[in-house]
């Protein structure tokens, strides 16, 4: 007999697994709600991303007036403005889904300030694709 093999192995291989929180999952299934606390410092890291979305956003709008300017006005076809917007713009709607993530997560544990500030950037985000689907279906 293999020595990874032991008798007990044999006589529970038709019954089900016990789990190691069997204790928490009756609690669970007598009415407790489920813990559903964010871990200590969450508060502050979606603060911080949304911040930053909000920040990269803003930062794409002079290039993107740029980019406008210049392509209106020069026959040249050489525009840096343009793919910096796009990529400032990229950037932000990373930090947004970055922060949108966890705010979802813990939207009820959350301070209600910190709900709308983690919700905030992807918001403006499709406000913007509405606003742009809008203008595209009257221009």
């Amino acid at each position: 007999m293999s020595p990874d093999l032991e008798r007990g192995d044999w006589e529970s291989a038709g019954a089900p697994p016990r789990r190691a929180n069997a204790q928490r999952d009756g609690a669970q299934r007598d009415g407790a709600q489920p813990d559903w606390s964010p871990p200590l410092g969450t508060s502050q890291r979606i603060r911080n991303r949304a911040i930053w979305a909000v920040a990269l956003f803003t930062a794409s709008v002079p290039p993107a007036f740029v980019a406008l300017g210049v392509a209106e006005v020069t026959q040249d076809q050489v525009n840096v403005a343009l793919p910096l917007a796009v990529g400032f713009w990229l950037i932000g709607l990373l930090c947004a889904l970055w922060a949108a993530f966890p705010t979802l997560r813990y939207w009820e544990a959350l301070p209600q300030t910190t709900r709308w500030l983690g919700a905030l950037p992807m918001l403006s985000v499709s406000l913007f694709f509405s606003a742009a689907l809008i203008a595209a279906l009257f221009v």
